[in-house]
């Protein structure tokens, strides 16, 4: 494994963790005041678990990721067997 880093000026290098971070920002960091370091981390955490397990994705066709999961899963168990390649 090798550790790349962003270079300083090229977000384009990793769009993905680009998009997150202004995405992040917008939505949370912009529109709350935090009391303390334990409070923001409490806030950011909960934030966090609904974004990734709540949260309807568009790329998942507007499912939650754990729904996306299922049906992926069930789709997987029905096709098994049979050859994609025909």
């Amino acid at each position: 494994m090798e550790l790349r880093l962003i270079l300083s000026g090229k977000p384009t290098q990793n769009g993905f963790i680009d998009s997150f971070n202004g995405r992040f920002r917008d939505q949370w960091l912009n529109e709350h005041w935090f009391s303390d370091i334990s409070h923001a981390r409490r806030t950011i955490s909960e934030w966090r678990q609904d974004y990734n397990e709540c949260r309807p994705h568009s790329t998942l066709n507007y499912q939650t990721p754990p729904e996306f999961a299922a049906g992926r899963r069930k789709g997987n168990s029905e096709n098994e067997g049979s050859d994609i390649t025909n």
